[in-house]
């Protein structure tokens, strides 16, 4: 069976031995046929679902949902509000599944622990001087511990994208294998802001960067970039995890984030799962979604299928 994310040794750690063997193994990853990815990707997005296909989806969709707030003027208040949706996201329907997991700013990693407190909502908080990641190491690492201290579940870290691009990607790697090990015993996503590699390539490198250090996740974006998740990268990151479990044993989640606002999308990225990684990864364990508003649109479309009647958004509450 596969395991979390690598903690030990694997097939590929002389890989990382030294910035040239990081580098040699990484721009000898092969080329991406960006033309072929994106035709993949819109033709896997024109796949039909009957009703009770569509239904499952949607309850495995917002199961999969890191309900978001990362607002300066988040407060306490909006946190705990925020909390109660995702452990009831439908209180006149009491079979809605829970959301995977609350994701908030480290300060505001208290108030989300108590909102949601014995459901199985996880508490999820960004770090690393988010979203622009530009900090010293050590002010990194107190903000990974500061969430983890509060009770943080799960720690969403953007990489050095500069240092990246520079190619300094030993230095990305020890930055991400720093705070895996800030995180104690909470899962780590590593965001690649994906919208600022540029080309296709650097999004495969970033992802066996990522993972190569200790990701538990590689996640495509902040949300707060022009371009955020796309079928087309997220396409290209499922194909690196499912390479990388193939050739270590290990496997890693991926989340899309920023973007993805209908129910329509979130089920053309679940196509895009089940054929790329298949049915190992269609779990919230290992597949998340990003998002704010898209739960509100999967409870429209759920109250629909039940119904038949399309309630509208006044039915569900504003974020």
């Amino acid at each position: 069976m596969p395991t979390n994310a690598p903690t030990a040794a694997h097939a590929l750690s002389d890989v990382t031995s030294s910035d040239t063997s990081l580098r040699r193994f990484l721009h000898g990853l092969p080329g991406v046929d960006a033309v072929g990815l994106e035709a993949r990707a819109a033709s896997l997005g024109t796949r039909s679902i009957k009703t009770t296909a569509k239904a499952y989806a949607i309850d495995l969709a917002i199961s999969m949902v890191d309900l978001t707030t990362l607002e300066g003027a988040d407060t306490p208040g909006k946190v705990r509000a925020l909390g109660a949706k995702a452990v009831l996201p439908d209180p006149t329907d009491r079979s809605t599944p829970t959301t995977a997991a609350v994701c908030v700013y480290p300060d505001m990693v208290s108030a989300a622990k108590e909102a949601v407190a014995g459901s199985g909502v996880k508490v999820a908080s960004v770090a690393t001087a988010f979203p622009a990641g530009r900090a010293a190491l050590d002010v990194k690492l107190a903000d990974v511990r500061d969430a983890v201290a509060a009770g943080a579940d799960e720690i969403d870290m953007v990489i050095d994208r500069g240092a990246f691009l520079a190619g300094r990607y030993l230095k990305v790697h020890d930055e991400i294998v720093a705070v895996k090990e800030a995180c104690g015993a909470a899962r780590l996503k590593v965001i690649f802001e994906t919208g600022e590699l540029s080309t296709y390539d650097n999004i495969r490198r970033a992802s066996w960067l990522g993972m190569l250090a200790g990701a538990d996740f590689i996640k495509t974006s902040t949300g707060k970039v022009a371009v955020n998740a796309t079928p087309a990268n997220t396409l290209l990151m499922l194909e690196a995890v499912r390479d990388f479990r193939t050739q270590t044993g290990v496997q890693v989640g991926v989340k899309p984030a920023g973007g993805i606002r209908t129910t329509k999308d979130a089920i053309k990225f679940l196509v895009l799962v089940n054929e790329t990684v298949g049915a190992d990864w269609l779990d919230n364990h290992w597949f998340r979604f990003g998002a704010s508003s898209l739960l509100n649109d999967l409870l429209m479309q759920r109250q629909k299928l039940a119904t038949g009647r399309y309630s509208g958004p006044d039915y569900v509450t504003v974020d």
